[in-house]
């Protein structure tokens, strides 16, 4: 079953073949899918058995792309794995893989299906694509054959790479690229050699593709802001969401708020992995998201995007993160400190103990400032305000330095950084800072039952503060200024260390 959700405010175009002519806007969709997943991945399963169950998912994608082409959307994202699932070998995804040429050859699988050999997937999505007269993004495997001359090869004599896929409107292969950075489980893909910066341009905007745990990473992902200047970033992830601060739709929401550019996230659908929180975020305002944990069926949703970003009047200004909590004097007043875990970082927190207050803790180089207003404190409910400043070793290393006011799960200071679902507690006035050693920060607010906080009552200042401003009183579960210092990273962030679970 698909339902669709399209934002009062959009125009509905109805179909249309795209004009070449340059446009100042588009229709941007997204689809998160429920995954029809295999019955097993120990094993390897014929070719034609793996064929069989990438189709009835492409199947259902196929339903949602001409919904959204029959709404007007000139582009459809669909998530990472959508097309056969994830937890496999290296052996049992073999059937599923496909060679996937660079886009330089000029091939339309539609029409020349058998150019590089058989390949049925990316024949059925080019079709998808030139049928409706709309951009198709997927992810599929891609491999490659290697031999001995190269250090680098598989004892199988061949790369498998974790791939997405783009078709134009005419069905043409216009993208490839390779996952740079493989998360933990991802045993049965390889990691590129170098990092691919993969852009295209269309006649609404310049566009880079990355993947899931990419977009922690300075390569590619905010490479391809920095130096390449893409307007709009697509993006297939299989994200399971991880409270309080890697929830799916704040944090994408709040790269693409950091980054000033559009963002077009498609998860996958699994409540039983909490996976869910898929959207499409402008600089300025989330445009349309979804977040179920209650149903089984995907979700589609559309939204009309601006193609060019940095060109409008709305565009944000660069925000100096840490120029107003330089400015201030660290809050000391009969504080007690404490630590915490999130995510396996130990954090410092110090409790929140009166209806408003002032409040400062810090944790190495980083000073993180809060002061707020509740509306009434509740003796239920605790909050506490953390600090971290440190290299990340879990499933991957990566540098962080991380402010946050958060709800903690019970009365008990040592359950503070663990998930909690509701709050109570209401907020009318919060500013939130830190003395951030980087220019990337990402602000987010997540209010009670884990729905993004509406732009008309937050703003971010150009001194670095993450505020209120409409008075309104807001259920606040967490709210962060989630800081990387790409510079203190290793090389790839998927080769650090990683914990057995």
């Amino acid at each position: 079953m698909i339902t669709l959700y399209f934002p009062k405010q959009v125009v509905i175009f109805g179909l249309f073949i795209l004009n070449v002519r340059a446009l100042d806007t588009f229709i941007a969709a997204v689809y998160e899918h429920a995954v029809i997943l295999p019955n097993r991945t120990e094993k390897p399963v014929s070719h034609e058995e793996a064929l069989l169950l990438m189709n009835k998912n492409i199947d259902v994608l196929e339903k949602a792309v001409k919904l959204a082409a029959q709404q007007g959307a000139h582009i459809i994202v669909t998530p990472e794995d959508g097309i056969y699932g994830w937890v496999f070998t290296r052996e049992s995804i073999y059937p599923y893989l496909e060679d996937i040429p660079a886009p330089e050859v000029n091939w339309i699988p539609c029409r020349n299906p058998k150019r590089f050999g058989n390949t049925p997937v990316q024949e059925r999505l080019s079709c998808l694509a030139k049928d409706n007269s709309i951009y198709v993004v997927a992810n599929i495997g891609d491999k490659k054959p290697c031999n001995a001359s190269d250090p680098q090869c598989p004892p199988d004599g061949r790369y498998q790479y974790n791939t997405n896929v783009v078709f134009d409107a005419e069905g043409r292969l216009v993208a490839r690229y390779h996952k740079y950075n493989l998360f933990a489980p991802e045993i049965q893909f390889d990691f590129p050699k170098d990092s691919e910066l993969v852009t295209f341009d269309t006649p609404f905007g310049k566009f880079g593709v990355f993947t899931c745990f990419d977009i922690f990473s300075h390569n590619p992902a905010v490479a391809l802001v920095d130096e390449l200047q893409v307007d709009s970033v697509l993006y297939p992830t299989a994200w399971y969401n991880t409270l309080p601060l890697l929830s799916a739709a704040p944090f994408h929401s709040a790269w693409a708020r950091a980054m000033r550019v559009n963002l077009l996230a498609a998860n996958t659908h699994n409540t039983s992995m909490h996976m869910t929180g898929s959207g499409i975020y402008a600089p300025e305002e989330v445009k349309v998201y979804h977040y179920d944990m209650e149903t089984s069926s995907g979700q589609l949703m559309l939204a009309e995007l601006k193609s060019r970003p940095p060109l409008e009047p709305t565009f944000p200004p660069a925000v100096d993160w840490s120029a107003y909590a330089r400015s201030v004097k660290p809050f000391t007043s009969g504080q007690s400190h404490f630590p915490g875990m999130i995510y396996f970082d130990e954090f410092t927190f110090t409790e929140l103990k009166g209806d408003a207050g002032n409040y400062t803790v810090c944790h190495k180089d980083l000073c993180c400032h809060i002061t707020y207003k509740m509306s009434e404190k509740r003796g239920d409910e605790v909050f506490a305000l953390g600090a971290f400043d440190g290299l990340h070793t879990v499933e991957g290393q990566y540098y962080l330095q991380i402010c946050t006011l958060l709800k903690c799960q019970t009365t008990d200071l040592r359950s503070c950084g663990e998930p909690v679902g509701s709050a109570f507690t209401k907020f009318e006035e919060f500013s939130l800072s830190g003395t951030f050693g980087t220019s990337y920060v990402f602000p987010q607010i997540v209010l009670s039952g884990s729905q993004l906080a509406p732009e008309r009552h937050y703003e971010v200042s150009r001194d670095g503060r993450l505020r209120s401003r409409s008075g309104a009183p807001l259920p606040v579960l967490v709210m962060a200024l989630y800081g990387r210092v790409f510079e203190k990273d290793p090389p790839r962030l998927g080769q650090g260390p990683r914990k057995l679970q």
